[in-house]
Parts: structure tokens; sequence; C-alpha cells
């Protein structure tokens, strides 16, 4: 796609603009959607001198995520227009822990499957409701989340029945730019991306 000098090359659906436009925060899964969903296990003792004391025995197992970087920036930049992201996953982990820290995420949940109640703690702190509210999951226990926020995204990588209820999906997979796709839809619909943008161009 061809842009001219300085403008945006992205279009967007206008009544996903509209979905968008009244969005404050986003909560994100982390497998299949901030990662590509797979998880790597090493071997694990108790007491390992090689280990940094474990959250659970289920963590200390997992030593690598991979992350994106395309989405790392993308969610940076909405914190720089204003728009909040947030983390609700079933698991936990030091290297997720540590990805998050260094995005400057600082609302998340970790270890839960019942995602609902921990969005809603989110939206009380933040003093929003759903209607401001936006979520990308990828599969069933996302979907309590995905179906009361104002704009639902799920990347191509999700399951069958999460795509089905969601607004849009992603071109990319889950782990490979997803993320980053739902960030640009939202900075587009707050009217902060071309500004963002000039910012890299001058």
């Amino acid at each position: 796609m061809n842009a001219s000098p300085g403008s945006p090359a992205l279009n967007f659906a206008p009544e996903l603009l509209l979905r968008a436009q009244p969005v404050k925060v986003v909560f994100f899964d982390v497998d299949g959607v901030l990662t590509d969903g797979g998880l790597y296990f090493g071997e694990y003792t108790p007491g390992d001198a090689r280990t940094t004391q474990p959250l659970d025995a289920a963590a200390a197992g997992e030593t690598l995520k991979r992350f994106n970087v395309l989405d790392g920036h993308g969610l940076k930049l909405l914190q720089k227009a204003g728009i909040t992201p947030a983390v609700i996953t079933g698991r936990d982990s030091q290297v997720l822990r540590a990805r998050l820290k260094a995005l400057g995420i600082v609302h998340a949940h970790f270890g839960t499957e019942d995602k609902r109640p921990a969005a809603e703690i989110t939206l009380k702190a933040l003093g929003l409701d759903w209607s401001q509210a936006a979520a990308m999951g990828d599969d069933w226990p996302d979907l309590p989340v995905m179906r009361r926020v104002a704009l639902s995204c799920a990347p191509a990588n999700a399951h069958l029945e999460v795509r089905a209820v969601a607004h849009c999906v992603t071109q990319a997979r889950g782990g490979h730019g997803a993320v980053r796709e739902l960030c640009d839809l939202l900075l587009v619909a707050s009217g902060h991306y071309a500004r963002l943008l000039q910012e890299y161009l001058q």
C-alpha cells in the first residue's frame, strides 16, 4: 500500500473505528495473544541453585516465552495515547512479570481462569465501565470478558468459537503482531495515530 509522505498508511472499517472510539482500557490474554501460545518447560528441581524463588511448581518450569517487539511498541504507544493496557492470564511466571514490567503495564492479574471478576476489578480501579473497554483473547476462558466489552478482537490463531464472537479478527497470529494490529486500530480511532507517527517521521 502506497501512502503520501507523512500520511498514515492504515485504513480500518468505519464500524470498527466507531466501536473503538470510547475505549480507554484494553484487556489482553497472554498465551496465544501476546505470545505464540507455545509453552517452554525445562527441568525443575526444588532448591536448584539455578532457579530463583519459583512462584509455584508449574510456573517454575516455564523459563522461556516468545514475545513480539511490534506488539511491545504498540502497547507503549497505547499508554502514550492515554489508553491503559491490562493483562489477565491463567498462568504466571517470572519471565512474564519481567516483560510486563519492561512495558510499563501495571494492571495485571496472574493465575486466574475466571477473568470477568479480574476485569471488573481493573475497571473499578480506573473508574471505567465495560462500554469503555476492549479485549483480545484466543480461547474459551476469554469469552466472558470479550462478550461484555465495546470492542473484542481475536488473533488469527484463536479458537473458532472465539473468532465467532469477536468484532474483528487480526491478519496476524498471536505472538506475531496480532496485538499491534489492535493497538493500531485503537490509536487511529482515538485520533492519536497520526500524531505519534509524525514523531518518528520528523
